[in-house]
């Protein structure tokens, strides 16, 4: 059984009007041109939808029925056409967004703020990923788009870069690397470190990296936020490597020291990853704008 929609709207208009001649013409069609087209929507369905007379129009109770499934059927129609007009739009439209930690914690509450107070029709599902889960996601069609630092192996998907950051280590005033111009990691695995929490991908990071030393990373305390690590390090539980960003801003209210580290993969280059830039909703692609302009 195949239903035309246009039939369907037709007969919502005669069913709705006093009389057939009347739905007709709110429906642009001639009386005998909406008669016949009625009629064979009766014949597919096997059934009497209406009756004509002298005083107008009346609906059997198979008519009924079909009044009230062809209204749920187009305001469905109607919501599908509302809601891919709104693609076309960056005014409004849902994001979902896998990031690394530095970026849900750091700089995209700022970005994701001022973009969202722009645009009260935009939701926002934000995850915090490790990096082979935000490049899984992004391939897999799970989230619209990634954010991750460092290296990556993403083939297959477009790798905008957007802003450069480092990591440094952070040690309270006086500690006996706070004099020091460059660490290497081995250097700090003497020390007690303050880490992100389990499951953070900077902590993850960290560990492959001391794993590769053969050496073993002692945490004293794991944090949910580089501020909380910073209040720490801030009063001499430990040491922290984190990235100079945060390092930085948290630096201009606690008597931190920041010591560069002296290893390649402490440069960290920000990147977006998408399936296909052109592809995506307009509003994706605003936010990916906003967010490589803000850096």
């Amino acid at each position: 059984m195949h239903f035309d929609l246009a039939d369907l709207r037709l007969f919502i208009h005669i069913a709705e009007s006093p009389s057939l001649t009347q739905g007709a013409r709110r429906a642009f069609l001639s009386p005998a041109a909406a008669s016949a087209r009625i009629k064979a929507l009766e014949g597919q369905l096997g059934t009497r939808l209406l009756y004509r007379d002298s005083r107008g129009i009346e609906l059997t109770e198979p008519g009924q029925q079909l009044l009230v499934h062809a209204r749920r059927i187009m305001r469905q129609v109607d919501y599908l056409k509302a809601e891919f007009t709104q693609l076309g739009s960056d005014e409004s439209g849902h994001i979902r967004i896998f990031a690394n930690t530095t970026a849900v914690t750091e700089f995209l509450p700022e970005v994701l703020s001022g973009f969202l107070a722009q645009r009260a029709g935009v939701t926002v599902d934000l995850q915090e990923k490790l990096s082979r889960d935000i490049v899984r996601g992004v391939l897999d069609g799970s989230t619209d788009m990634g954010i991750i630092a460092g290296p990556v192996n993403a083939a297959g998907l477009e790798v905008l870069h957007f802003s450069t950051d480092y990591l440094v280590l952070a040690v309270p005033e006086g500690h006996p690397l706070a004099g020091k111009s460059k660490v290497k990691l081995g250097e700090t695995l003497d020390y007690q470190h303050i880490c992100l929490h389990e499951g953070s991908t900077l902590l993850t990071f960290l560990r492959d990296h001391v794993e590769q030393l053969g050496r073993e990373l002692h945490m004293r305390i794991q944090l949910s936020s580089f501020e909380a690590i910073c209040r720490m390090i801030e009063g001499g539980v430990g040491i922290g490597i984190i990235p100079e960003s945060a390092a930085r801003r948290h630096s201009r209210t606690m008597n931190l020291v920041t010591v560069q580290l002296d290893e390649e993969w402490a440069l960290r280059e920000r990147s977006v990853l998408v399936r296909e830039l052109e592809a995506l909703p307009s509003v994706v692609r605003a936010l990916i704008d906003t967010l490589r302009q803000s850096q």
